[in-house]
């Protein structure tokens, strides 16, 4: 029997086969329940070119004096800064790799915030 974390890892690894056949940037995400964390990584998956998460001081400061980073209006707000980090460093199509985690909710705020921003995926 699979534990939750080993199924989600299971589901996550046929999506990076899949993206590194194309060889394009991703967008990968991570979810805990405090904090979502964003990376834009390299084709050839060797370098990290743009980040963006909950846990850093300006995104919580962006989320007032809460700093509840486990909600879908922080994730928006990281899906957006993500983007704009990435364009920053010459990235405009990504493939979104979700990590195994159901495109819904947070996940998916964060994607279509990253999309409003410009980020084509």
């Amino acid at each position: 029997m699979l534990s939750k974390k080993e199924q989600r890892l299971r589901r996550a690894r046929q999506t990076r086969i899949r993206i590194a056949n194309q060889g394009v940037a991703r967008l990968t995400v991570n979810r805990t329940n405090l904090h979502i964390y964003a990376s834009v990584i390299s084709g050839d998956g060797t370098k990290v070119l743009a980040t963006a998460s909950t846990s850093e001081a300006a995104v919580r400061q962006s989320l007032g004096g809460s700093g509840k980073g486990g909600n879908v209006a922080a994730a928006q707000v990281v899906g957006k800064r993500v983007a704009e980090k990435a364009k920053a460093a010459g990235i405009e199509k990504v493939a979104f790799d979700r990590a195994g985690f159901a495109y819904h909710g947070r996940v998916k705020a964060l994607a279509d915030a990253a999309r409003e921003a410009g980020l084509q995926f």
